[in-house]
């Protein structure tokens, strides 16, 4: 459900009076439950299912599917808390006869959990790269493609130029199982991939490695896991950001970012390679044009200060 189209429904209207009236929440608090009731009702409608109709599995697949793309464990426990009064919103004013968040358990939070970096200290990690170094260029594309496209770190090394779409701002990507998708490029990510293909030109790359996107000027050959690991590492140091993070931290960061901002949950598993989607049915299940929007609309790059 359209975020515009929610907001002129009666269920939330009637819900935004029962948090001031009945549970008297903080401002803020309670536009992030009536958001996340939001993206709860987009859910439900991309799976065919009405409101009146959850069930407590309901909730539980709605929630696998936020773990899945990597949502913390205290977002998705303030995301029940917002469920919980919803539904309980829906009972007291007669929508529904039995309440399927009373079974509902929130996942404990532990001490670890996944770090999320905020935009600033994303812009913090890539300012600290030496661009008079000859991979420092490379490095500013490395990891403004694992944030702007939510890349793993094998699938970065693996990118080749044959699978740059620029002009339509597409990148092909070879998954976990060889499963292939496509992924929207933000502009950002376009520019700082731009400037590197200058530095790449410079380099002769050995025989079979010509097609690679990212090169190491030592090796001529495409880079390993283990080079990217740590030189973000360095990077991360260099620019006083005391947080563990690794090339996972910059895709963990894009899918909390996206799904914060607004964007669909179906989108965002897609973009990921965590739903079963082969190139074949990109194009009937989730539209190119569809993906491309999310990005453009909610992501934190995209949007205008």
């Amino acid at each position: 459900m359209d975020s515009q189209v929610w907001h002129k429904t009666k269920e939330y209207r009637g819900f935004q009076s029962f948090l001031v009236l009945e549970r008297g929440l903080s401002d803020n608090t309670r536009e992030a439950y009536l958001r996340d009731v939001g993206r709860f009702m987009d859910y439900l409608e991309d799976e065919g299912v009405k409101v009146t109709d959850v069930s407590l599995e309901t909730l539980h697949r709605y929630s696998f599917a936020l773990v899945d793309v990597g949502i913390s464990t205290r977002s998705v426990a303030r995301m029940h808390s917002a469920l919980r009064s919803f539904f309980r919103f829906l009972c007291l004013d007669g929508y529904i006869a039995n309440d399927p968040t009373e079974l509902l358990e929130s996942p404990k939070i532990g001490k670890h959990l996944p770090e999320v970096l905020t935009t600033e200290e994303i812009d913090t990690i890539i300012g600290a790269i030496n661009l008079s170094q000859p991979f420092g260029q490379r490095d500013r594309a490395i990891i403004e493609m694992l944030y702007s496209c939510g890349l793993r770190v094998s699938e970065l090394c693996q990118l080749h130029l044959s699978d740059l779409y620029l002009d339509e701002g597409f990148l092909r990507i070879v998954g976990k199982g060889s499963k292939e998708r496509l992924v929207p490029i933000s502009p950002r990510a376009v520019k700082e991939l731009e400037l590197w293909f200058y530095d790449r030109n410079l380099i002769t790359p050995k025989p079979g490695e010509e097609d690679f996107v990212f090169l190491s000027h030592r090796r001529s050959q495409h880079l390993s896991r283990i080079t990217v690991f740590h030189n973000i590492k360095q990077y991360v140091e260099a620019a006083g950001v005391h947080k563990v993070i690794s090339p996972h931290t910059f895709r963990h960061s894009f899918a909390t970012h996206l799904l914060e901002g607004g964007a669909n949950l179906r989108a965002i598993q897609a973009m990921l390679g965590h739903e079963n989607i082969g190139t074949t049915e990109i194009y009937t299940h989730i539209d190119r044009s569809f993906l491309k929007r999310q990005v453009l609309e909610f992501f934190p790059r995209n949007q205008k200060g």
